[in-house]
């Protein structure tokens, strides 16, 4: 029985993650292609060139949050060796002083002084696991996934281009980009308001007015790269 909580527990931190990833990737994708191609509606006569200027962002965005992505998960990983590491080195040069945090741990939790000195000693057996104890209740630290950098990179890069082919397949059907524009907005505008909604669920939210949160910022944000674009062309 424990080993069966134990693995769902682990597959839900897992899920958790992916499901952050996603958010982050389609959210920006269905929002900044949205507005890039509004924006050029405004100021072209022929939707190709939405259409190539919307590939070249989706192309560069999605690189861009996925390195993002992966940085930010490498950062995670770097940051738990180096405290790992400054860890053992006090294990082995200050022992006591290291018990002595080990046994205010347990004091918090209620332990009688006899009990706290008996379970430092105990812990002190085996410093891997004294180690482990220390990052996890000292800091606060949770060791990472070595490969969520990358899985991050994948997931938050394959998301954006998922969310910014949205707003820019009407132009590859619809020759006058004015008419795509229109088709383009209904279409995100709903995509837009779906996401919202299951991002606000996902993240404890009133999932009604998340879902129009969402949707009314990319419809403002589109607004504003057309009157924008709309202005310069005169």
């Amino acid at each position: 029985m424990t080993g069966r909580t134990s693995a769902h527990q682990e597959q839900h931190l897992r899920s958790s993650a992916m499901i952050a990833d996603v958010v982050i990737g389609m959210s920006d994708g269905l929002t900044v292609p949205f507005a890039l191609a509004a924006g050029l509606s405004g100021a072209v006569a022929n939707s190709s060139l939405v259409v190539t200027a919307g590939i070249a962002e989706i192309v560069a965005g999605s690189i861009a949050m996925g390195l993002g992505g992966y940085l930010a998960g490498r950062t995670e990983v770097d940051h738990y060796e180096s405290e790992r590491r400054r860890e053992a080195a006090e294990v082995e040069s200050v022992p006591e002083r290291e018990k002595e945090e080990v046994r205010a741990v347990f004091a918090e939790m209620g332990l009688s002084p006899a009990l706290q000195q008996t379970v430092a000693d105990e812990l002190a057996n085996d410093k891997d696991k004294w180690i482990d104890f220390m990052m996890k209740h000292e800091l606060g630290l949770d060791e990472p996934d070595p490969n969520r950098a990358t899985q991050s990179a994948i997931t938050i890069g394959a998301s954006y281009v998922a969310g910014g082919l949205v707003p820019l397949a009407p132009y590859f059907f619809v020759a006058q980009p004015h008419q795509a524009l229109l088709y383009s907005c209904a279409v995100t505008l709903v995509c837009l308001f779906v996401f919202g909604y299951f991002k606000a669920k996902v993240t404890g939210q009133p999932p009604v007015s998340g879902a129009i949160k969402v949707a009314l910022i990319g419809a403002a944000a589109a607004a504003a790269a057309f009157g924008v674009a709309r202005l310069f062309n005169g």
